[in-house]
């Protein structure tokens, strides 16, 4: 960092406008990002499920609907007299937009008994569109243009209007996100800096990281599939890292001015603040790096969105933000209501600091213990999580995407994709007759499984259709699903499963048998990573475990709200199984936010043990200077965050208030707490084998509380 600083130092105009110009061109060009990502990638490609929907497509023809229109008589007609009219509208779609004509019980009367409802004044029209998935998706709108029957009352599901709705809210909820947490983080920093100039800086940064995220997001599609909510992740972390990034250098910088002249102020900024964030940085993008093990490309996406944001914001604030502090210099506190409104805030949170410090070191062993009592009470919820995919229950209740979807399951049973059957011979012949037939009767004699079909035979498979009387995807179809898989099949043949619940049960299954691999990665690379930032071996373990008791704390309340139901009313949320992928995206967020507080605090306490500071003087250090900005940091970042529990969506509202619950975690009993208590039993232990005290400091220790913050 100190070549850095120097550069930064003799040419801060070019720093400046070219680091700025580069991104906001990058940023423009990168804006029509949405354009190339896709709703879809959620299954592992990889699965027995995605097998059977290629054997499937391959020699039946495409089996899912991409839409399903319902349409409903209106008073006093029938469906036979609506029947020429939807027909006469479906047979205006673009046949360049189908792979097949639509399915409708008129035109296809083999189907009708499962097309019509159970009520007799409902019925079906199933429409395949052409193309990949992405493709199918695209030409949604158009395709929805032309289902809708004047005077016919017309409801639209499947698979590509409940991603219509999604991606739509999507961006909806993104745009009033925004809105809404900028100006009150503009305010707040304005309330820790007591000045216009400072505080801006920072949303500055922000914006600008927003811009280089979504041009990496775009430089990324470029090369592989990336799913719409990359964009949403991309946003929320690089407005709020950016923001807390540029909190740290512009705060350490002020309380450098205290004693020094703004180049050297600068220049130690960069070497300390600069340096840790640098650190932070790695050990987000190895945290995030974690979701690249998933086969579904809709985690992935999320990984790149994140890598992208953290990438950025820390460049936008090691680049623009130095840069700019360079060309104001003392003008930093332009702005400000009272000349000295930041050093009385200072003074106030360092004599705060210091009182709760001093307390947890008397009672270290009481706080150690009963705080990690607490986060352990508070994980046990974890122990009963369930998992599952998302799917229209992450719209919300009246939604009419998911209105239709429980319309179809309600009264349409047998319309459900249930579980498909692919019976495949070996030798390349068909299974035999016989051999079909018993399994067919061995399916149908599985509990909650309504009616077995033999779909046809082409080639070396057999096609058969197991009508479930449970919802597709729910835990009893998940049941049904394991009862089936546990037939053990003809000799000779191979039996696949696939369908909706399948798929989701593949997909589950995948994320399971990978999380232990990611969770090793980003403990690894932060154990690693912190073991040369700080030179201790103790201090990496602990902050890998306390991590880990943050994380479990965390999903212990989201369990308890969004599966057990509890507080769902108040919080307007749908309840049951957890969205395996979003619980994978949390993991790697909290966890990777964890470490950063981490090393933010931890740095400093080394920084000061190294000056010559024992190790109680170390953690009082540590906690008083790095009090009052880690909680504005985190503060801040809960004002960005919590725009998203706003969102229409389930997973986004997951996403914000899962971040709520482990900011204020980490930030109240965490560091506040039990980060000094751990670090003050540990004692000498903590800076063995290369944390101990410099040959001779670089500058003489400060008194606590009075400058110099990581």
């Amino acid at each position: 960092m100190t070549r850095w600083s120097a550069v930064v130092l003799r040419r801060p105009w070019l720093v400046l406008l070219l680091a700025a110009g580069v991104v906001v061109v990058a940023g423009l060009w990168g804006s029509t990002v949405g354009d190339r990502l896709g709703a879809g990638g959620y299954a592992d490609p990889g699965s027995e499920s995605m097998q059977v929907e290629e054997l499937v497509d391959e020699h039946f023809g495409r089996q899912s609907p991409d839409v399903v229109a319902v349409y409903t008589a209106p008073p006093g007609a029938s469906l036979d007299d609506i029947g020429p009219r939807v027909q006469e509208q479906l047979d205006t779609l673009d046949p360049a937009l189908l792979s097949r004509p639509a399915v409708t019980p008129w035109n296809t009367p083999a189907a009708g008994p499962y097309l019509r409802s159970v009520t007799g004044d409902r019925a079906l029209a199933l429409v395949f569109a052409a193309g990949d998935e992405n493709q199918r998706l695209a030409s949604y709108p158009a395709i929805a243009d032309r289902l809708n029957v004047a005077g016919v009352p017309t409801e639209l599901t499947g698979f590509a209007a409940v991603a219509d709705s999604v991606n739509t809210r999507s961006e909806r909820d993104l745009l009033r996100a925004e809105a809404l947490s900028l100006p009150l983080t503009l305010l707040v920093l304005v309330l820790v800096f007591g000045g216009l100039v400072a505080a801006a800086l920072p949303v500055a940064v922000g914006v600008l990281a927003i811009l280089g995220a979504l041009a990496c997001l775009r430089l990324v599609a470029a090369f592989t599939e990336v799913n719409v909510f990359a964009v949403n992740i991309a946003t929320l972390l690089s407005l709020g890292l950016a923001i807390d990034y540029g909190l740290f250098v512009v705060s350490r910088y002020r309380e450098e001015l205290g004693s020094a002249d703004p180049v050297t102020a600068l220049s130690r900024t960069l070497a300390t603040a600069g340096r840790t964030i640098a650190f932070s940085a790695l050990l987000l993008v190895c945290a995030f790096a974690g979701t690249l093990v998933f086969p579904q490309a809709s985690l992935r996406s999320l990984g790149f969105g994140a890598m992208a944001a953290v990438v950025t914001a820390a460049t936008m604030s090691l680049t623009v933000l130095p840069a700019a502090l360079a060309l104001l210099g003392h003008r930093i506190g332009a702005g400000s209501w009272r000349r000295d409104a930041f050093g009385r805030g200072q003074a106030r949170a360092a004599r705060f600091w210091g009182r709760v410090t001093r307390i947890v070191l008397a009672r270290r062993v009481l706080v150690a213990t009963s705080i990690t009592g607490v986060l352990l009470i508070l994980a046990v919820p974890v122990l009963g999580v369930k998992l599952t995919d998302i799917d229209h229950t992450a719209l919300p209740a009246g939604d009419p995407a998911r209105v239709a979807v429980e319309r179809v399951a309600a009264e349409f049973p047998a319309a459900g994709s249930g579980v498909v059957v692919v019976a495949r011979g070996t030798g390349g012949r068909a299974p035999a007759a016989v051999a079909v037939e018993g399994l067919r009767r061995e399916i149908a004699a599985v509990v909650d499984v309504a009616a077995v079909v033999v779909a046809g035979t082409r080639d070396d498979v057999t096609l058969l259709k197991a009508q479930l009387s449970v919802p597709d995807r729910s835990r009893a179809a998940m049941t049904v699903l394991d009862r089936i898989r546990a037939i053990d099949g003809p000799d000779g043949v191979e039996v696949l499963l696939g369908g909706e619940s399948a798929v989701t049960s593949d997909g589950v299954d995948a994320i399971v048998a990978r999380f232990p691999l990611m969770v090793a990665i980003m403990a690894l690379a932060t154990f690693v990573l912190l073991l040369i930032a700080f030179g201790s071996v103790l201090l990496p373990v602990k902050a890998v475990l306390v991590a880990a008791l943050s994380l479990g704390a965390t999903f212990g309340i989201l369990t308890w709200v969004f599966q057990d139901g509890h507080l769902a009313g108040v919080l307007g949320v749908s309840t049951g199984p957890l969205a395996a992928g979003m619980a994978v995206l949390v993991v790697a967020v909290v966890f990777g936010l964890s470490t950063d507080y981490e090393v933010f605090l931890i740095s400093r306490m080394v920084e000061e043990h190294r000056r010559g500071g024992d190790t109680e003087g170390a953690v009082l250090a540590g906690a008083v200077h790095t009090g009052r900005v880690v909680t504005a940091a985190a503060a801040l970042l809960i004002l960005v965050t919590g725009a998203f529990t706003l969102s229409s969506l389930t997973p986004m509202r997951f996403l914000g208030i899962g971040m709520i619950v482990a900011l204020v975690i980490d930030a109240t009993l965490v560091r506040m707490l039990l980060v000094p208590a751990l670090v003050a039993l540990m004692g000498r232990a903590n800076w063995w084998p290369w944390a101990g005290p410099a040959a001779a400091p670089s500058r003489p220790p400060d008194a606590v509380g009075a400058r110099s913050l990581p």
